[in-house]
């Protein structure tokens, strides 16, 4: 199979979607791979280092598009790149489509076959291409946070960690998934009081066991979140709803009751956000203030780490690519039902029922396309 590896052009997104790695692997069982020039500047991964593990470096994105059966990517493709898409053309990158109707309809007006990270499933229930960016987003989100609230980036001026003497600051977590749980195990060890609440007792559970009691844990009601989200200096909105929008679960009004200076990070802005004054931020311009609170919503938070992120999510995404460049989308998927679930819009349908309820589409069950 022909592979593209185009280069990022979302906003200061300096991943990859295939390491050299990577590459290497998919050349050594056959495969052609085309990499866009530059593609991998961002994670220190010079042409040369394509060329030599295999790829064919070519000057422009066009050049991968035209030439690529599947393009390999990060981030959901914007406006140029979905321009370039054809029907047949399978795409494998994050979509995140449900928040996002104009993407949708592109993608669906391509006839490609799009696949996206972020609905992938495991036997065990879990989302296993989402879970290594979310365990970045989570860790950076304290660190964001922390940054902010400083005052002269627009925070209260309060250190996480405190000193003696002198409380340390107070962090809420929103959602107790792998977000939220790499938020508090980076919170806990600044030195911050965090609690963290979640619907699942299982979830609290698991936390209060592995953090004890300097972890406080809360069963998420609209009280206890309105109670807790007024009196803290950070908070972080790391709930999912897997391929769907994500829950409004804080208000305007509360967050208008928060001190001046606090600071809010919703790593959910990629399904939309669970805070209602959220909207979507890029590290170029990366936080805006509603009622004095400083609202940090980046849509690629692990963007900023490239290095990290890409090697994680590489590790994850590789098994899938193989079997998608070896077998073919419809081989491939009929042979995992958990790939299968990736499958978000296929031949001018759309296949994931969460992204279907959430635009107006007709729902197609994939099943009926690989058939």
């Amino acid at each position: 199979m022909r592979i593209g590896v185009p280069r990022e052009i979302k906003v200061f997104e300096n991943r990859v979607g295939l390491t050299p790695g990577s590459v290497r692997e998919l050349t050594h069982r056959g495969h052609r791979v085309l990499v866009e020039r530059g593609a991998g500047a961002g994670i220190g991964a010079a042409d040369e280092d394509y060329e030599s593990a295999g790829a064919t470096v070519v000057a422009t994105a066009a050049e991968v598009y035209g030439g690529a059966e599947m393009v390999v990517k990060v981030k959901e493709p914007q406006a140029a790149e979905r321009a370039r898409l054809r029907p047949g053309q399978l795409l494998f990158t994050y979509l995140h489509l449900a928040p996002d109707p104009l993407q949708t309809r592109d993608l669906v007006d391509s006839g490609a076959i799009c696949i996206a990270y972020e609905t992938v499933t495991s036997p065990s229930g879990g989302l296993p291409l989402l879970a290594p960016m979310s365990e970045v987003a989570g860790r950076l989100a304290v660190q964001a946070g922390a940054h902010f609230l400083e005052k002269p980036h627009g925070g209260k001026g309060v250190l996480l960690g405190g000193v003696p003497g002198v409380a340390p600051a107070q962090v809420v977590v929103l959602g107790g998934g792998v977000v939220g749980t790499h938020a508090v195990e980076i919170a806990l060890g600044m030195g911050a009081r965090v609690a963290v609440l979640d619907r699942s007792a299982d979830a609290l559970t698991r936390l209060w066991t592995h953090y004890g009691p300097a972890l406080q844990t809360v069963y998420s009601t609209s009280e206890a979140i309105e109670r807790h989200v007024v009196g803290a200096d950070l908070l972080i909105g790391g709930v999912l709803v897997a391929g769907a929008a994500a829950p409004r679960l804080v208000s305007r009004k509360m967050v208008a009751a928060m001190q001046p200076g606090s600071v809010v990070v919703d790593v959910a802005i990629d399904q939309g956000g669970c805070i209602e004054t959220s909207r979507a931020t890029t590290h170029a311009d990366p936080t805006f203030v509603v009622d004095g609170v400083v609202h940090y919503c980046v849509a690629n938070m692990p963007g900023a780490v490239p290095r990290t992120s890409t090697y994680a999510l590489n590790n994850a995404t590789l098994p899938f690519v193989v079997a998608l460049a070896d077998k073919g989308w419809k081989r491939a998927l009929a042979d995992d039902p958990h790939l299968l679930q990736g499958l978000n819009v296929a031949e001018g349908k759309v296949t994931c029922r969460p992204v279907a309820d959430a635009l107006g589409y007709l729902w197609h069950d994939p099943a009926t396309l690989i058939a």
